[in-house]
């Protein structure tokens, strides 16, 4: 396989999405093309509301920046690495050392604590948990506010603390990209609040670039850009320029 880099990025540059198009029962009489010919970038360190009606292809694209499904054509560039070439091991490898989800369903493993759950990405990934994967998993629930909760079973955590756990697995390697489809979709007012603003402040601290898929008006408004999908393709793509407060809410002036 051809080396898959094309040098070094745009400064600042982490995905680079170019004349994209996604169809699906290709060369079938069915065939429908979901994604037409979108371009868009994200710089590092970003935290990005994904947002339009449903089936303007909002999942169909996080799956593709996710590296979960291929698109039809076009180019994808993340981190400096082309994926349209790559096998899929190749894009399995970097999909792990790149990419972390957080999905409207937790997917939490109801048999394990919060911190087994936490350490479940390095134990797939190496075929057991090191010391430091525990350490840093522990650091990582600390710092979403669950130190006193590692040792629970997801059935003895609200909806809003399991979502927590998740955010934490997602981090456990440091990823440079966090990919949240619905992260807050399944929680109540006050449990979404919780949750976004420890996404905030996990982008805060650790510089960590979102990309947030989401129904809700009220989250959207508080990320610092707001892309807008309508039928395949971006209608409206806004940076906010105020200041964000502690807690993500837009701050003054």
């Amino acid at each position: 396989m051809a080396d898959a880099r094309v040098g070094d990025p745009e400064p600042g540059r982490l995905i680079e999405l170019a004349d994209v198009h996604k169809s699906y029962n290709v060369g079938l009489p069915s065939e429908a093309e979901v994604l037409h010919g979108l371009s868009l970038t994200i710089d590092r360190g970003e935290f990005v509301a994904l947002i339009g009606p449903s089936g303007s292809g909002k999942s169909t694209l996080l799956n593709i920046v996710g590296l979960l499904e291929r698109m039809t054509a076009g180019s994808y560039c993340i981190d400096g690495t082309a994926v349209g070439s790559l096998d899929d091991r190749a894009l399995t490898l970097l999909r792990r050392d790149t990419l972390g989800f957080v999905f409207q369903f937790h997917h939490l493993l109801p048999a394990f604590t919060a911190l087994e759950n936490v350490t479940m990405p390095g134990l797939i990934r190496d075929g057991f948990v090191s010391r430091q994967q525990r350490e840093r998993a522990r650091e990582l629930l600390a710092a979403v506010g669950l130190a006193k909760a590692m040792d629970k079973r997801p059935s003895e955590l609200s909806g809003g603390m399991q979502q927590r756990v998740a955010i934490a697995r997602a981090l456990v390697f440091d990823p440079p990209v966090v990919l949240a489809d619905e992260p807050t979709g399944n929680l109540d007012t006050a449990s979404s609040d919780e949750v976004f603003q420890q996404l905030r402040r996990m982008h805060r601290e650790r510089s960590t670039s979102f990309v947030i898929v989401t129904h809700d008006p009220r989250l959207a408004a508080r990320c610092d850009r707001v892309v807008e999908l309508v039928d395949g393709a971006i209608a409206r793509d806004e940076r906010d320029e105020r200041d964000v407060a502690d807690d993500g809410r837009p701050g003054p002036v």
